[in-house]
């Protein structure tokens, strides 16, 4: 009787975490309005983070083997476009028994939840992580006011 071996991380089986990525990519690429009409295949998606702390936002994208002259970063009103290409791997004389590594384009969109120092963004790529950090537009930062006691 043969078993197939199913990994197991947090908790879930890793099967239902590719069908959610698949659909994900899938509703992606139907809803965004730049890619209709197009054909676009994204094979590839990586896994991304959005964070905020009082002063920016925090984007975090898994790219390891991707050099960072393949990836763009753009901002387009109050979304954030990560996209590039991960090439697949073609060596003479191998034969590859289990191929489960993506490849292929990818294209992330991230909508940011209120306005950005468009000037003061930075983008960062080390140890196979892209962290783009956009900080938050001084109107929309919380502002201390101090009670007069009289």
């Amino acid at each position: 009787m043969a078993r197939t071996f199913m990994p197991f991380r947090n908790g879930n089986f890793a099967p239902l975490e590719d069908l959610a990525r698949e659909v994900d990519s899938l509703v992606q690429n139907i809803l965004d309005p730049e890619e209709r009409g197009q054909q676009q295949v994204y094979k590839f998606t990586p896994y991304a983070n959005l964070a905020e702390t009082e002063k920016h936002y925090e984007f975090t994208l898994d790219l390891p083997g991707i050099s960072p002259d393949e990836v763009s970063v753009e901002l387009n009103d109050d979304q954030l476009v990560v996209s590039g290409e991960r090439k697949a791997e073609h060596e003479e004389g191998k034969t590859f028994h289990r191929v489960e590594r993506r490849f292929g384009r990818f294209r992330r969109v991230a909508t940011i939840p209120s306005p950005v120092n468009e000037e003061s963004i930075t983008a960062e790529y080390k140890d196979g992580v892209l962290t783009v950090t956009l900080p938050k537009s001084e109107k929309v930062k919380p502002k201390k006011i101090s009670i007069n006691v009289s």
